[in-house]
């Protein structure tokens, strides 16, 4: 058995992923690795770009020790974002509080005399 590490591309959020292959072709002639799946009876092929591919080897022990390190660091870092993210709501939240705040402020001083506002008039 094979283990793969692969870049997840255009994915946001998740940005490698893991399996385990029993069968791959490779040649140092092609850009791609084919990696050989079974399903159903039949053979599956799926190709990976080699610039993707962060590791392929067959040593499981290994595989999940870099996988461990990867998932440790991105539960890290999608904490920061969800801190980032909480702070942001309430950054609008006060936005918007503030802002109601200031048009209301303004809208009680709207129709005094020295407040060039035509709506006065109408």
């Amino acid at each position: 058995m094979y283990y793969v590490i692969k870049k997840q591309v255009n994915k946001p959020g998740s940005t490698f992923m893991g399996f385990a292959v029993p069968k791959y072709i490779a040649s140092k002639k092609s850009e791609n690795v084919i990696f050989l799946f079974q399903k159903d009876g039949k053979v599956i092929r799926k190709w990976v770009k080699l610039e993707d591919i962060i590791l392929l080897t067959a040593d499981e022990a290994y595989y999940e020790k870099v996988m461990q390190q990867f998932r440790d660091v991105e539960k890290q870092q999608q904490q920061l974002v969800d801190d980032a993210h909480t702070q942001l709501e309430q950054s609008m939240t006060n936005f918007v509080e503030t802002m109601n705040a200031q048009i209301n402020d303004y809208e009680e001083i709207r129709n005094s005399e020295d407040v060039p506002c035509i709506l006065k008039n109408l």
